[in-house]
């Protein structure tokens, strides 16, 4: 059985609000998800988040949740490139900041959901559900350095 999600959660030395700005600026986006190109981004619910990824050909996304600074969430395909986020071929990411008691600082958490619902094979879930897995900590752990520095 596949799981259906992923969920990790780390502490970022830094307010909600600046973690907030970072997780919904285009240019780091594009970073962080993409090829370097800033995102295209449409930044209302129902808007699009367009990732290049080069060669391998646009992600497109849709923004499901805007409550600043505290969720932001996006569905994303799964799919071939280009193909539109549905709920047969796309993964829900939300992001949850809230204020780390212990520390002050902010608390996010990530979870990555829908795997068992993909219109994909057993083993290309699998697949898929294993290569998140393994990239969502050093993607988590770029946020919190980039999120870390002094705003510019």
């Amino acid at each position: 059985m596949i799981p259906d999600a992923i969920e990790r959660a780390i502490v970022i030395n830094a307010s909600p609000e600046r973690v907030w700005s970072v997780l919904t600026e285009p240019a780091f986006l594009g970073r962080w998800f993409g090829s370097g190109v800033p995102v295209k981004m449409d930044f209302r619910t129902g808007g699009l988040l367009l990732f290049d990824h080069g060669v391998h050909g646009s992600i497109p996304a849709r923004i499901q949740t805007i409550e600043p600074p505290r969720t932001f969430s996006w569905r994303w395909s799964q799919g071939a490139a280009g193909e539109e986020p549905t709920e047969g071929n796309a993964t829900l990411v939300e992001f949850a900041l809230t204020v780390d008691e212990a520390t002050g600082n902010t608390r996010l958490t990530m979870v990555e959901s829908g795997f068992s619902r993909l219109g994909l094979s057993i083993d290309e879930r699998a697949d898929r559900h294993r290569a998140n897995s393994q990239n969502w900590p050093s993607k988590l752990d770029h946020l919190r350095e980039h999120s870390e520095r002094p705003a510019v």
